[in-house]
C-alpha cells in the first residue's frame, strides 16, 4: 500500500491560469487541477478513460459538438480516445482520474497543457 496527502504533493504550474498535483500509481492517475477564470485545455485526446470530479467552479465541456457545463459536485466519464477540451467559467478546481495512468504526464509530453 501507499499513502499520500494532497498537502505534501508539489503543485505544477502548467500555464498562468492552470496548476495540477498529481499522483501516478501503476494502474492510474490521480490529478487535483487547478483552473483560473478563462483557463482552457485545448482539445485534445488519450487513450485513458477520464473521470471528473467536480470540486468547485463551474467548467464548459466541449466533444463531438456537445457541450456541457460541470459544477461542483458533478461527475463526468470521458471514453478513452474522445477529443474534448475544457473551459474554465470561473475559478474551478476538480479531481481527475485516468486508467491505465497517463504514461504522457509521466514523460512530460504535455506541451498542449503548458501553453
Amino acid at each position: 500500500m501507499e499513502r499520500y496527502n494532497w498537502t505534501e504533493v508539489d503543485e505544477e504550474r502548467m500555464n498562468p491560469l492552470f496548476s495540477r498535483q498529481v499522483i501516478h500509481t501503476a494502474q492510474m492517475t490521480i490529478a487535483q487541477v487547478n483552473l483560473a477564470k478563462g483557463a482552457v485545455v485545448p482539445t485534445h485526446q488519450h487513450l485513458n478513460q477520464q473521470v471528473t470530479m467536480m470540486r468547485s467552479g463551474s467548467l464548459l465541456f466541449e466533444a463531438q459538438g456537445e457541450r456541457i457545463v460541470l459544477k461542483p459536485g458533478d461527475v463526468l466519464v470521458i471514453p478513452p480516445d474522445l477529443p474534448h477540451r475544457f473551459e474554465a467559467l470561473e475559478d474551478s478546481s476538480a479531481t481527475d482520474l485516468f486508467t491505465p495512468a497517463r504514461e504522457d504526464w509521466i514523460r512530460g509530453d504535455d506541451a498542449y497543457l503548458r501553453r
